[in-house]
């Protein structure tokens, strides 16, 4: 099994096929993974094969990483599109994470105001206070919605813990359209043999009225592209990602599909 473990606080940039050059912020441990999902296509592998054994990162050290790096890329010439949290798990599970938002606003704003800050989450958390508002105050809030079936997600997604769909539908509505709904369209099957298709009417029919009901500022559709931990996923077709962008679009909603 070959994963991605990403370096912290600080990566790339890199080139997002989604949001452009893309400087990563890691709020997890450089040497393992933290996550409220453990996803079977997950590209930095399960949690219980990826436990670190350094402690998160302080907002301090975050803070400064960031800067420097900031001020490297500013002295070299090379503007970043996009200063994007994600990394190693789920970057709201960071107890710091609202003040991380403050820092990390604050620098943009001195060395590259043009740069978007967006944050990649399993939406998990944003039912806490502090974690909805300091989502609110990012530009791209990219809150993960693979379907609305609990059986998959308890089968794919596989949240650690207490997972109350209903109440993070609703936490999703209460951006009132300040947020990006990002979907994982797959083929294939699991380790038992099960069925992980979600290109399905069954799947994507309730998916489209869960989010015409959250009214998002766009939907951004993929599908797999590196390696995951779990034999048997396969990539949805460009077609299959083609006709759900098209049916997003039918009902006035902005979609793309990246392949």
């Amino acid at each position: 099994m070959s994963t991605v473990i990403y370096p912290s606080p600080i990566f790339g940039p890199i080139k997002s096929r989604r949001l452009g050059i893309s400087l990563g912020i890691n709020l997890l441990p450089g040497d393992g993974k933290v996550c409220t999902f453990d996803c079977l296509y997950c590209e930095c592998g399960f949690n219980a094969e990826r436990r670190p054994k350094q402690k998160l990162p302080t907002r301090c050290e975050v803070a400064h990483a960031l800067e420097q790096k900031l001020q490297q890329m500013q002295d070299e010439g090379v503007a970043p599109d996009v200063l994007t949290f994600a990394g190693n798990g789920e970057p709201t599970a960071h107890p710091d994470f609202a003040g991380v938002i403050n820092d990390t606003l604050a620098l943009r704003d001195r060395y590259f105001p043009q740069a978007k800050v967006s944050v990649l989450t399993n939406g998990t958390r944003i039912n806490r206070a502090e974690v909805f508002e300091a989502l609110k105050r990012v530009d791209n809030n990219i809150v993960k919605l693979d379907t609305v079936d609990m059986d998959y997600i308890s089968r794919i997604d596989r949240p650690v813990g207490q997972y109350d769909l209903p109440a993070l539908l609703e936490c999703m509505r209460a951006f009132e359209g300040r947020c990006v709904i990002q979907t994982m369209f797959m083929k294939g099957v699991d380790a038992e043999g099960v069925s992980v298709d979600n290109t399905t009417s069954e799947y994507v029919y309730p998916w489209l009225d869960a989010v015409g009901r959250i009214a998002p500022r766009e939907v951004m559709i993929y599908t797999i592209d590196r390696e995951t931990p779990a034999h048997g996923l396969l990539k949805a077709t460009h077609e299959e990602l083609d006709h759900i962008v098209a049916l997003l679009q039918a009902r006035g909603i902005k979609a793309s599909a990246s392949y």
